[in-house]
């Protein structure tokens, strides 16, 4: 015989017996208990959380009649028809009207599914669990925790907005664009075509935006209200690119003549003075946006704008670079001609002023840091 005070608890987490049967938990001892679950056997003969308290009761026989503890109580708690804290609440106020009546060194819970044994934790903070049985009544099992987990799972959907958007938002979205280009379609027949590019383009567009955005955890809000100067730095950059990169392309022929006097005559060649091209409103946008960074930067104290000024005094040697590359590649200049020999030498001192420059304005800004710290706290 192990000497343990063994007590057998019955669980019903929602309160069943006190909705349909009018029992009032806790219920303690086993006459009792046969009472309240033949009450609610009467009250909803469907009802699995009855079984449970018969289950427990029959525990409770075997256990006295084997004579493995040294004392074995039986009881029943209930909790709210509002599942969740209240209901987990008015457990633990039960439990411990239980334990101060029959004060037991462990407890072999008896429930009927996944949602009662939600409880656990509470249980074991009060007392240990010996055991743990889960009354099956033939297919209540895995009906009951099919629900349960679907349950589960619609609550948190709904109850959490970053969830939501994803499950009901995402496909919501795309049910009603394709819904508008279903109307449109039958309205202009000629161009379901168009239609259907433009709606498939614009999904791949939101869903692809929105995934690069929490995979990156990219607040465009957040970004946009924190750091507005380089934002707009950033799309300038970006247009001053996107405008080189067109004219470059319109006029590829014409700086291709000027370059090397005639029509590119390879794919390779081409890319090579598409490049050259390019260069220049490359380098520019890259600097509109990295200006925009440290003029951000300066007006809100931050100690890195040692790092932007100098990667900004960069891009002249930037551009040489490329330039050079680029005229290297298509054999329009040698290592030993005068003109690489002093842009090289060009490239050389920029970068040397950008990190002199760095280094200076790093023990100028060093207090910066301390600045930014005492703003954030």
């Amino acid at each position: 015989m192990v000497e343990i005070r063994a007590l057998i608890l019955a669980i019903d987490r929602d309160d069943d017996f006190g909705q349909k049967a009018g029992v009032e938990g806790p219920v303690i001892g086993r006459e009792a208990c046969i009472d309240a679950a033949l009450k609610l056997s009467l009250a909803d003969p469907e009802d699995s959380d009855a079984n449970v308290a018969y289950a427990a009761v029959k525990l409770h026989d075997e256990l006295r009649e084997s004579g493995e503890f040294e004392d074995v109580q039986v009881a029943l708690i209930t909790g709210h028809p509002k599942v969740g804290v209240k209901s987990d609440l008015e457990l633990a106020r039960q439990l411990e009207e239980v334990l101060k009546v029959f004060p037991a060194d462990g407890v072999i819970t008896v429930t009927d599914g996944a949602e009662d044994e939600q409880i656990f934790p509470i249980i074991t903070s009060k007392v240990p669990i010996i055991s743990s049985h889960r009354v099956v009544v033939k297919q209540s099992e895995g009906i009951e925790t099919t629900y349960y987990i679907i349950y589960r799972y619609l609550r948190e959907i709904l109850s959490d907005p970053e969830v939501a958007k994803v499950v009901l938002g995402i496909p919501g979205m795309i049910l009603l664009l394709y819904g508008i280009a279903r109307l449109i379609g039958v309205w202009y027949p000629e161009s379901v075509k168009i239609i259907s590019a433009t709606i498939t383009g614009t999904i791949l567009l939101f869903i692809g935006g929105y995934f690069f955005t929490k995979g990156f955890r990219f607040n465009i809000r957040e970004t946009v209200a924190k750091q507005f100067v380089f934002v707009i730095s950033l799309i300038a950059g970006m247009l001053i690119i996107g405008g080189g990169a067109i004219n470059a392309y319109f006029r590829l022929e014409e700086y291709s003549l000027e370059l090397i006097g005639s029509y590119p005559g390879t794919p390779l060649l081409a890319m090579l003075i598409y490049i050259n091209a390019l260069n220049s409103s490359l380098i520019l946008g890259i600097a509109v946006m990295i200006t925009g960074k440290v003029i951000q930067s300066y007006l809100r104290k931050d100690h890195h704008i040692w790092y932007y000024a100098s990667t900004l005094l960069m891009m002249p040697a930037m551009w040489v670079t490329i330039d050079l590359t680029t005229r290297y590649a298509m054999a329009i200049l040698t290592l030993s001609d005068i003109e690489v020999f002093t842009k090289l030498l060009v490239a050389l001192i920029d970068v040397g002023i950008a990190v002199m420059a760095g280094i200076y304005l790093r023990g100028k800004v060093r207090g910066w840091e301390r600045v930014e710290a005492g703003a954030g706290s």
